[in-house]
Parts: structure tokens; sequence; C-alpha cells
């Protein structure tokens, strides 16, 4: 049986866990922001199941894990993280196999193309020109962009409206609940790659309308109009 298709004329995604491989940066940023604070490190793997939220929350279970901080604390945490992240962001970054030739054909197919973030816009932007992905996308949504991040579907709708569509001519391609709710409560279908990050909930328990392995299986499941 053929996969469904959506018949769309965007396409939105998210950034970290689905475009680009950055947890060995945030990894980084962390353990440097909780070394200059003197807490002990903690393994990248653990590191990993806290992203996806953006930079306070993956700064508060940093702090918070195991381990107990204050709310001025938090947030003096947060400063430090975002200096040193700000040192590392991109040195060992990577894109994931299969995106760049599913961007390049998405634009030969007339796509409308926005990465949609919790990421914030100081480190979203610097990221996507270093990486050389800039250039793909009409429109850029960072997790401050507006006053609320994914899963809140406003970050989504104001991509759309960014792109001239309405959000039912949207598809979601995302890596975690944040994208699947995000684009269920948006109204648009939502694809979620297995290779992600997931705050660590196995991605094939999360409701959405298909898994990708690899990105250019998107290119199956689109249908412009």
């Amino acid at each position: 049986m053929n996969a469904r298709r959506f018949p769309v004329r965007a396409v939105l995604f998210d950034l970290d866990g689905t475009l680009l491989d950055t947890i060995a940066d945030l990894a980084e940023g962390a353990n440097r922001m909780l070394a200059e604070l003197g807490r002990p490190t903690r393994p990248l793997a653990e590191i990993h199941s806290f992203v996806g939220k953006g930079i306070p929350h993956l700064v508060r279970r940093c702090m918070t894990e195991n381990a107990r901080a204050s709310e001025a604390e938090i947030e003096s945490a947060v400063m430090v993280f975002r200096r040193h992240y700000s040192e590392v962001n991109g040195r060992h970054t990577t894109i994931y196999p299969g995106v760049a030739e599913t961007l390049d054909a998405m634009r030969a197919m007339n796509l409308r193309l926005a990465c949609v973030t919790n990421k914030a816009g100081a480190f979203t932007l610097p990221l996507l020109e270093r990486m050389r992905l800039d250039r793909y996308f009409d429109a850029v949504v960072s997790g401050d962009t507006l006053p609320v991040k994914k899963p809140d579907p406003a970050v989504l709708h104001h991509a759309c409206n960014l792109l001239g569509i309405a959000s039912a001519q949207a598809l979601m391609i995302g890596d975690s609940a944040n994208d699947a709710l995000a684009a269920r409560a948006a109204g648009m279908p939502v694809l979620l790659v297995t290779y992600g990050y997931s705050e660590g909930m196995p991605v094939d328990t999360i409701e959405c309308d298909g898994l990708l392995s690899i990105a250019t299986g998107a290119l199956e499941r689109i249908e412009v109009v």
C-alpha cells in the first residue's frame, strides 16, 4: 500500500535533531556551564534527552536533574550557558544524511520552506548560515520570535503567515512530540524523523502521520498544489 501523500504548498522544518545533529555542541556548552558553576558535568546521552524545548528548559534540566537549584541560580545559569554555547555553536554540528538533497528537491518543486525551532534566534541564524542552510528558507521562526514556543501552534501559524499560505497547506517535519502537538493543533500533517532527539521519548509512540528514517523519504509523501 502506498503511503498517504499530502497536498501542500510549503514545508516547515524543525532544526535540532531534524536538519542538524547539534548535540555535541549543546553538550559542550552545557558541561562548560556546569563546570563553571561548580556542578558535576553530565554525559552526552543524558543531555541528549534534555533537548527540545529551548535553552531555558535544557539548562533547568541540567541544573535540577537529581540536584537542587533556585530560580535565581537557573536564571544565572542560562546566561552562562548562552556565553559558552555562542563559542561552540556549529563547531561539531553535522547535517543529517539526505537533508541537503531533500531541501534541494523541495526548492526545485517550488515549495515554500521555513525553519521553525525552539532554539533562540541568536543561535539559530548563525548556525543556519554556518551550515549553509540559510539559503533554503523563506522564513525562520526561532524560540524567541514569539512569546511562546512549540508545542504552541502559534509559531507554526506565524511561519505560515510569513510564507503567505494557510496553515492547512503546510506539512511539518520534526523529531519530537513538541513538533507533533504543534502541528496537530495548527491543523497540518506532521512527519517525524526517527533519528532525532525526541526528549528521550520513543518516536514511534508519538502520534503523527508517518515516520522518516531519512529526510528524503518526505519527498514521497508530498503532492505540490
